[in-house]
């Protein structure tokens, strides 16, 4: 894994032995805490250095240190179909990064602050850049975080909108979070403890009825049909909508890029996704709150850092993620379900779920296999892509179906009679997660999905809230691919996770592929090949029961690892089990 990962870094470090033209953004008028628009200063900086690059020369791009805001009037707009975002474009975007080589933005320390509903930066169709030295933050967060005064479970909740929300009564009596050109009405949230910004025990997704709120002569509010006991004077609670329009860095069809040193404290989706992308390299990016004394207690909506359709290998190692609202990790593909048989050669394939949608799938020459949906078996053999066009429309952008060309003849039972998906297995990673903080977040910890060497090592895993580690692969819901065939979680520490219930989270180390007919399964699908998953040298701290939960994997080791039972919650867990095995094979346990 360590030779891949230089392999694939060798490009980068040549580039940086070349002459560097540095180019000082405060000669674009550039400058920090003006308080003024910077997002039409910067797309002419950054048309320059697309006209430099072009022809073939090494762009370093930097900025002083200090404040720089951008406005969405003057801001470049661009169609972007993102995966696992809301598909509403145009995206307004600060700065948009496109078809460059060898270019370097440096930050220099600097603290990028967008205002309304922004995506904060796009890279796209560009190689060997450098994004590094810089912060990302909304100056009004699309998150409402309110401060609970008085709790009962007749009369209703009374809370104190942190400082910095921007908030009203509506005349319908709703309270309302607003901003520049938004607003939400927040219909769920997160609760979490004041002191140690730990999300509360035991109370995972809340909602908060905010109907008939009124302002008490002390200048609080009070919601008098929101009522939960779990909620005590004190605490913190984040309130939520539904929505997921944009992370706060989208890479999309690059090679060999690198992040560095960079802090993303708020994004109202991901705090990074990364599609159909080649070697990422993430060192010290953090999706984390602004230090010790942050009275917020959250980070981003979603995700801190997610990937979609990428292959080569990527690193992501000594960040901070700490405070969003799910995983600090997703590696996956996305399957196309079969919706037409054309020929013994040709197929229309579909995404099928509402936030995936509208980007490249595939390309001629990539290798695919197919698998049944109810059992998640492979079916027939694995096949070429001869050619791929989209369907339903003229353009891959926006697309929603693809007709795809084989070079092989299809397996007689492919077909729409039955229900496939489409895997691409020339877009899978590998993975090396390595030296990071993951702590005080909502949902799970870190999700893997690639048949490709996947290295988990040396991370704390502090509160995670749900399962720390997933194991998964869907192709009825979110439709992401795929097995996971040579897995290895070593040296890792976890600490109290599963303090509250969400999807998957089964036990700290949840293996759990979703597939709806296990009992007519005949293959298994992870592990096999004599691979699998192997689990050693770790460290666990726990106050509930189940430590492991298995299904349908081929090769699975446990081994030389410690755990340690604490008294420091009330164990509650539905999985009374240490380990609980679902149709596992070659198992190997030594606790």
């Amino acid at each position: 894994m360590k030779k891949l990962c230089l392999s694939f870094m060798l490009p980068l470090f040549c580039s940086w032995l070349c002459a560097q033209q540095v180019i000082d953004a405060s000669r674009y008028g550039i400058r920090p805490d003006t308080r003024t628009d910077m997002s039409p200063r910067v797309q002419k900086l950054l048309d320059k250095a697309r006209k430099l690059s072009a022809g073939g020369e090494t762009i370093v791009l930097r900025f002083a240190p200090g404040r720089y805001d951008f406005y969405p009037e003057k801001a470049a707009r661009r169609t972007c179909y993102i995966s696992n975002h809301d598909q509403d474009n145009p995206k307004i975007v600060g700065f948009a990064m496109e078809d460059l080589q060898g270019v370097t933005l440096d930050g220099g320390g600097a603290r990028f602050v967008f205002h309304g509903r922004m995506l904060p930066i796009v890279l796209q169709d560009s190689r060997q850049c450098v994004l590094k030295n810089f912060s990302i933050d909304f100056e009004n967060p699309h998150i409402a975080q309110v401060h609970i005064t008085q709790s009962d479970t007749v009369d209703g909740i009374t809370f104190r909108p942190e400082e910095w929300v921007r908030w009203r009564i509506t005349p319908d009596s709703v309270f309302e979070a607003y901003g520049r050109d938004w607003t939400v009405r927040h219909s769920w949230g997160v609760a979490f403890e004041a002191n140690t910004k730990r999300l509360v025990y035991n109370t995972g997704d809340l909602g908060c009825n905010t109907k008939g709120v009124y302002q008490t002569p002390d200048g609080q509010i009070h919601a008098p049909q929101w009522k939960n006991a779990a909620l005590k004077p004190g605490m913190r609670f984040v309130m939520r909508g539904w929505g997921r329009p944009t992370p706060g860095i989208f890479l999309y069809g690059n090679t060999d890029t690198r992040l560095e040193n960079i802090r993303v404290h708020y994004a109202e989706g991901m705090g990074l996704l990364a599609q159909l992308c080649e070697n990422i390299t993430l060192d010290n990016f953090n999706v984390c709150l602004k230090g010790e004394d942050d009275p917020r207690c959250f980070t981003t909506q979603a995700d801190a850092t997610h990937f979609s359709g990428c292959k080569g290998a990527i690193s992501s190692c000594g960040g901070l993620y700490e405070g969003m609202m799910d995983d600090a990790i997703n590696i996956h593909g996305t399957y196309l379900k079969v919706v037409r048989r054309v020929d013994d050669h040709t197929l229309v394939g579909r995404y099928m779920h509402g936030q995936s949608w509208g980007f490249r799938w595939g390309e001629p020459g990539d290798s695919v296999q197919f698998v049944r949906a109810h059992t998640m078996e492979i079916a027939g053999t694995a096949n070429c892509i001869d050619s791929i066009h989209p369907y339903d429309q003229p353009t891959v952008e926006g697309a929603h179906e693809f007709i795809i060309t084989f070079k092989a003849p299809l397996d007689k039972e492919i077909s729409e009679t039955g229900a496939y998906g489409i895997e691409n297995l020339t877009w899978t990673p590998e993975v090396l997660f390595a030296k990071n903080t993951i702590r005080n977040n909502r949902a799970r910890g870190a999700l893997f999905s690639t048949p490709r060497r996947t290295v988990v090592e040396d991370n704390l895993f502090d509160h995670t809230s749900g399962t720390a580690i997933l194991l998964c692969g869907d192709c009825n819901g979110w439709y992401e691919t795929g097995a996971c065939r040579d897995v290895l979680i070593r040296r890792n520490r976890f600490v109290n996770a599963l303090t509250s219930l969400y999807q998957f989270t089964n036990a700290v180390i949840s293996i759990y592929p979703e597939i709806p007919a296990l009992d007519r399964q005949q293959q298994y699908f992870h592990g096999g090949h004599g691979k699998g998953i192997v689990i050693e040298d770790n460290e666990f701290e726990m106050f509930d029961a189940p430590v492991l939960y298995a299904k349908s994997v081929d090769g699975l080791w446990f081994r030389r690892n410690i755990i340690c039972q604490n008294t420091d919650y009330p164990p509650f867990h539905f999985n009374r089990d240490r380990f609980c095995l679902e149709r596992v094979t070659n198992v190997h346990i030594e606790e």
